[in-house]
């Protein structure tokens, strides 16, 4: 693209999107592995945090603090709701018909105050299966809420929570195990006595959660095009 600028993608999000440290490996961030599908010229900035929900990350000064970093013509991607549903927790808790919106749309208008472009994704589904090898719903109305809002807004949408879905009833529930952080006691040196992580990413979940993503970029014309790691 002859107009093309280089710009940054600003991430916001939870533990299914942060950059992991090494010693929970093979726990991976899908947004700690999306700067290997975007083309040259467009930068990541990834400040997801774990245990974050949309009001804990405005409330904790983290979105001020992205912004800070970010200018005109840059991206903020969001993608919460894991931990917003934590109805016992009052700093983390939002109720998906009012407050988890409201709190969204003070990301969409503090991105635009900014002149950035916001973006918003519906919350990556958990490998939770039921009979006939069906993905039982993770996040209730957490996922309609955000699609309704990005329709209000006109916002891109990534339905990462449709997507993931997917991905995970397409592989099955044997094969879909990989996508997360599951072993045997003593496969791993980060999880001596075993895991069954059905919530986080290993590093291939990840990868093929960032790859959806980068597509559903492209699509909405937010990147010129994937980029394929090692083509």
């Amino acid at each position: 693209m002859s107009d093309f600028r280089p710009f940054t993608i600003f991430l916001a999000g939870d533990s299914t999107m942060a950059d992991q440290p090494a010693d929970v490996w093979p726990l991976t961030g899908w947004g700690q592995m999306l700067h290997r599908f975007v083309p040259e010229g467009v930068r990541v900035s990834n400040h997801a945090m774990s245990g974050r929900s949309s009001l804990s990350f405005i409330f904790e000064g983290r979105l001020d603090a992205l912004l800070k970093e970010a200018s005109a013509g840059d991206c903020l991607l969001v993608q919460f709701g894991h931990n917003d549903e934590k109805i016992g927790d009052p700093t983390r808790y939002t109720d998906p018909e009012t407050a988890f919106p409201a709190m969204l749309r003070r990301y969409i208008e503090a991105a635009r105050l900014r002149g950035m472009r916001p973006i918003l994704a519906t919350p990556v589904q958990r490998r939770t299966f039921g009979e006939g090898g069906r993905l039982v719903e993770s996040h209730g109305a957490y996922p309609d809420a955000v699609r309704r809002l990005a329709a209000e807004e006109r916002v891109p949408l990534i339905d990462l929570a449709a997507k993931t879905r997917e991905l995970y009833e397409r592989l099955g529930p044997e094969q879909s195990k990989a996508l997360f952080v599951h072993a045997k006691p003593g496969e791993l040196p980060n999880y001596p006595d075993g895991a069954e992580d059905n919530t986080h990413f290993s590093e291939l979940g990840a990868l093929r959660v960032a790859e959806i993503a980068a597509e559903a970029l492209a699509e909405r014309g937010v990147i010129p095009h994937v980029r394929r790691p090692g083509g």
